[in-house]
């Protein structure tokens, strides 16, 4: 028997309550709301992204303001008091990042999000790490299969990606 990895609830804090039915906003965020993401990315990587070195997590972070951000169309999610609980970047059809506060985990931040990225911005395809099973649950869930597999990462890193695609309905 192996042992398994601890599921991100026992990742959420204690005394995070979402409320029961949640109302989430949609919109684009603001530069200011620029350093909110990127706290969210990390706080993100670091619940589900556990093979990624910290030297990497440090080589990348910067180059999510520099390079990631103004690449993508970017879409945040909201409570009813305007905290940002998640994010997506697309680009021509293309998930390029989704990224929840792991508070929030299993809330429908991350489906709702999805839904727009789909529904309102045409998004059919998505590269997500094969090392990070909850994500590919998550996509496939959403519909999703995979159609092809790269060796490597974007970054050259040996981190292989599962390219999917939103399957015909």
């Amino acid at each position: 028997m192996t042992a398994r990895a601890p599921s991100w609830h026992a990742l959420r804090p204690a005394s995070f309550k979402m409320p029961a039915a949640m109302s989430l906003m949609l919109d684009t965020p603001t530069d200011t709301d620029l350093i909110t993401l990127v706290e969210i990315w990390e706080a993100a990587v670091r619940a589900t992204h556990h093979f990624l070195p910290e030297s990497d997590l440090q080589v990348i972070k910067p180059l999510l303001h520099e390079q990631y951000f103004p690449a993508v169309q970017l879409a945040c999610a909201r409570d009813e008091s305007g905290r940002i609980l998640g994010f997506l970047g697309t680009s021509e059809g293309m998930v390029e990042m989704l990224f929840v506060d792991p508070a929030c985990h299993g809330q429908g931040v991350g489906k709702r999000l999805m839904r727009h990225a789909i529904d309102a911005l045409g998004a059919t395809r998505v590269d997500v790490n094969e090392q990070n099973p909850q994500a590919v649950g998550f996509y496939q869930h959403l519909g999703f299969v995979v159609t092809d597999r790269s060796r490597l990462d974007g970054g050259g890193r040996p981190f292989p990606i599962l390219h999917m695609q939103l399957a015909a309905s």
